[in-house]
């Protein structure tokens, strides 16, 4: 019986099955790598929409590490005052002025006290609301991590204004009304409507 087998080169791989005579096409064992064209095109709206420019790229670690940040200064200047606090105790005609460890500014710039305390309890509050949606894997682009970073961080420039001497506190309040709407605008507006926001601000101041 007569077996015609194919003639392989010493040296070469074999392309197939040589038992049955069948030869496979190189192709078929190493393929060429696809074209640039034939890729199909991933856009960053496919990821999720995690554009550039935009809040919902910022990752949930980088997050909880600015909310432990702002609890930490939030904390600083709820316990160190601005003016210090009295040294020691003084009465007058039998009446008590103030006591040793009682906030100055509370004693003198009573209005200014209570903004202070109020601007450094809701930067505590909010931020102790951001690190605890962060930790129960609430979503980055939710509306309570938004308004909480937002309101934390806000109210730390309202700290700043606060404690500043002789500026009148209709004016920090209206600074830190202007900072959080700038926060907000910021972080929720898409970039290209943001765009077109601040463009129709500038041309109406110009105008």
């Amino acid at each position: 019986m007569d077996l015609h087998l194919p003639i392989v080169h010493p040296g070469a791989a074999p392309a197939g099955n040589v038992e049955m005579g069948h030869q496979a096409p190189a192709a078929a064992v190493n393929p060429p790598p696809p074209a640039a064209h034939d890729q199909p095109a991933v856009n960053q709206q496919q990821l999720g929409g995690q554009g550039p420019n935009t809040w919902v790229g910022n990752d949930a670690n980088t997050l909880l590490v600015v909310a432990t940040l702002i609890t930490t200064l939030t904390y600083q200047l709820g316990t160190n005052i601005p003016g210090g606090y009295w040294q020691e105790t003084k009465s007058v005609d039998g009446r008590e002025l103030y006591r040793a460890g009682d906030p100055i500014m509370r004693d003198l710039h009573r209005p200014r006290y209570w903004l202070f305390m109020a601007a450094s309890w809701a930067g505590f509050a909010s931020s102790m609301v951001m690190t605890l949606s962060l930790l129960v894997r609430m979503s980055a682009d939710s509306r309570h991590v938004r308004w909480s970073f937002v309101v934390a961080y806000s109210s730390l420039v309202l700290t700043f204004v606060v404690s500043q001497p002789r500026t009148h506190l209709s004016m920090d309040i209206l600074v830190w009304a202007g900072v959080l709407a700038f926060l907000w605008l910021v972080i929720s507006v898409h970039p290209e409507h943001r765009t077109r926001i601040v463009q129709a601000l500038c041309c109406s101041h110009r105008n």
